[in-house]
């Protein structure tokens, strides 16, 4: 008699050096990630179901669509309302999908699963990600090809819920290299306007410069990215005890989504605040009506047989 499979899938675990991480096959889960035993993000048990989305590899969108509905090469479309509480159709359609193993060594694992054609979304896009450990930390890449003999609109990105240290969330120090960020609207989250991150509310959202977090409660879409030579953005969480977690992701990710992990019930609930989610993105949220939006919301559009293909990095501080 066979055992049973964990609630999160097929566990693949990865080392290399004092780094471990563990990928669970459903939705190509980052489940665990340490660094000399020390949780770079909040992990979930094997056997459970995978809360808040953690570690999920979101595609054929991040995000949201506002109210499922958008509009693409003259057709009118309505993807499933994932987000019932909010209406929306959020993160793409593999986040629950058993990504199958491609490939791998003791150190990197590439997985894989296809976006089938759907009412929502009637194209076929194969999707393969590689997670791969080394001295740098753990890097994961994220390939898109079009399948289908028409174009199609895509976006990616990660979500992993990346934890400082030892000390509570509110004492974590936060450098985010953003000069722009989202206005949403409270209740829905729904895109308002692009505003400098100087101009709206600086105290909360201006964090170029390393600043304790406090009580601030984020959970906005942040863009106009100060990068290094190499384009390369990087968004460093720190502990008062010394320790860090460090994020970075290139170009192909004008857009960064940062949640402070805060919950309806407060600390009542154990997930209120234990970790803060970083999701670098392709595109903005509501990418799929960048026509309704005065700004670059990054809708990336895959012709016929067209490859893309986007990596971020965690590693420890």
């Amino acid at each position: 008699m066979t055992s049973a499979l964990p609630l999160s899938g097929t566990q693949h675990t990865l080392r290399f050096g004092p780094y471990e991480a563990v990928i669970a096959s459903t939705g190509a889960s980052l489940r665990v990630l340490r660094h000399d035993g020390r949780d770079l993000i909040v992990p979930f048990d094997a056997d459970e179901v995978r809360p808040d989305y953690r570690g999920t590899t979101l595609a054929p969108w991040p995000n949201r669509i506002i109210d499922g509905t958008y509009t693409f090469d003259g057709q009118e479309l309505v993807a499933a309302l994932t987000e019932p509480e909010r209406s929306h159709a959020l993160h793409g359609l593999l986040s629950w999908a058993d990504f199958e193993r491609v490939s791998g060594t003791e150190s990197t694992g590439t997985l894989g699963a296809t976006v089938v054609p759907q009412s929502g979304y009637p194209w076929r896009v194969r999707v393969e990600t590689t997670y791969a450990l080394g001295a740098d930390g753990l890097t994961q890449t994220v390939r898109a090809r079009n399948l289908s003999d028409r174009p199609a609109p895509f976006g990616t990105g990660p979500h992993p819920y990346v934890k400082a240290g030892p000390a509570p969330l509110d004492e974590w120090t936060l450098a985010l290299p953003a000069a722009s960020v989202l206005e949403v609207t409270p209740d829905r989250l729904s895109p308002v306007a692009l505003h400098p991150v100087t101009d709206h509310d600086p105290e909360r959202f201006d964090r170029r410069a390393p600043r304790p977090l406090g009580t601030v409660e984020l959970d906005h879409a942040f863009t106009d990215l100060e990068t290094d030579a190499a384009g390369t953005a990087v968004l460093r969480l720190t502990d008062p005890s010394g320790v860090g977690v460090e994020v970075t992701w290139g170009a192909e990710c004008p857009w960064v989504q940062v949640y402070t992990g805060d919950k309806p019930d407060g600390p009542a609930n154990p997930a209120h605040r234990n970790g803060v989610a970083v999701e670098p993105m392709t595109c903005a949220p509501d990418a799929f009506n960048a026509a309704s939006y005065d700004y670059d919301a990054g809708l990336l559009v895959l012709e016929p047989g067209a490859e893309f293909s986007a990596s971020w990095r965690i590693a420890a501080i």
